[in-house]
């Protein structure tokens, strides 16, 4: 294997990572999503935010995007094209990034997404994998957009009451972890597609410990937990669940509502941060004093030969 590849896709990890000199490497991710919501600015601006993400997760900054464009020309029109690519564009720039060209292709579905590079300084690469016992889990995004996403699609959640969270939805993690590069974090993802167990249990495999999440702790959206009542979910909440079969123990009562939010999957999540215990308050605090709200301790990391999740 190329020396120069220091982040490779062994460890599931956001990125790939590649060395270009002792104080350079470049960050390569591509992500792109389906239509969450039905309105095309806000459509670019989450598909947007989603990729850019990655970029984060593995303590870099993104330098340029190339669009990727699935689209129905001659049945949606080249004007909601164009709001999709507005949308992606100015979230780019919010990054501080340039969008440098594309590709698209006639698709019968949506899609939309960038291909983005990154840099960061060797030693300074973020992964899921140097957790550390002691260590405490800070969350900067609330969950359960999949299933709010999916409740406005099929009317039980009124697209109002969606919007709401949108802002918060396309919000960049970029603050958050300016911030976080601060302090002396020791792994951190992005929640996005396997939800907050999935990607806790990626952090535990890959860091080999015990990753314990409070129940209590973790914060969600506005209608998360009614949306589940009602019966709505997502196409991917199953798949996940089986996924942590084996890995995933529950140490207290939930509804079934309530374990369906620990397998929500997220579009543009917030980011995981692990980090020793006694920085944590000071890094919830200085998060929250720039805007990143819902910044909260929602766990511990803990030493075990047998990694896993629990939930208290």
């Amino acid at each position: 294997m190329d020396p120069n590849l220091l982040v490779g896709f062994e460890t599931c990890d956001d990125a790939a990572v590649y060395r270009l000199s002792d104080d350079l490497a470049f960050i390569s991710t591509v992500d792109f999503i389906t239509p969450p919501v039905d309105d095309p600015y806000w459509f670019g601006q989450i598909a947007a935010a989603n990729s850019l993400s990655d970029v984060y997760a593995m303590g870099g900054k993104p330098l340029t995007a190339l669009n990727l464009i699935m689209f129905p020309m001659k049945k949606l029109g080249a004007a909601l094209l164009k709001e999709i690519l507005r949308g992606g564009s100015d979230k780019v720039l919010e990054a501080g990034a340039s969008i440098a060209g594309g590709h698209s292709v006639d698709d019968n579905e949506p899609k939309y997404g960038l291909a983005v590079t990154g840099a960061v300084h060797p030693d300074r690469i973020l992964t899921n994998c140097g957790a550390k016992a002691g260590d405490a889990l800070i969350l900067t995004k609330p969950l359960g957009t999949g299933v709010l996403f999916n409740a406005c699609r099929s009317k039980k959640l009124p697209w109002g009451e969606l919007e709401q969270i949108l802002p918060a939805v396309a919000s960049l993690n970029k603050k958050a972890i300016e911030i976080a590069l601060n302090f002396e974090i020791h792994a951190c993802t992005d929640i996005t597609g396997f939800g907050i167990v999935g990607h806790s249990l990626e952090m535990a495999k890959g860091s080999g410990v015990q990753i314990n999440l409070h129940y209590d702790k973790l914060p969600s959206y506005p209608n998360v937990l009614p949306m589940y009542r009602k019966g709505e979910t997502t196409g991917s909440n199953k798949a996940n669940r089986k996924l942590a079969e084996g890995f995933f123990q529950k140490k207290r009562e939930l509804s079934r509502e309530q374990e369906e939010l620990l397998f929500d999957p997220q579009t543009s999540g917030g980011l995981l941060l692990s980090l020793p215990s006694s920085e944590s308050s000071r890094l919830t605090m200085e998060l929250k004093n720039i805007g990143v709200e819902a910044a909260v301790q929602i766990g511990e990391v803990v030493a075990n030969p047998e990694p896993h999740v629990e939930i208290f």
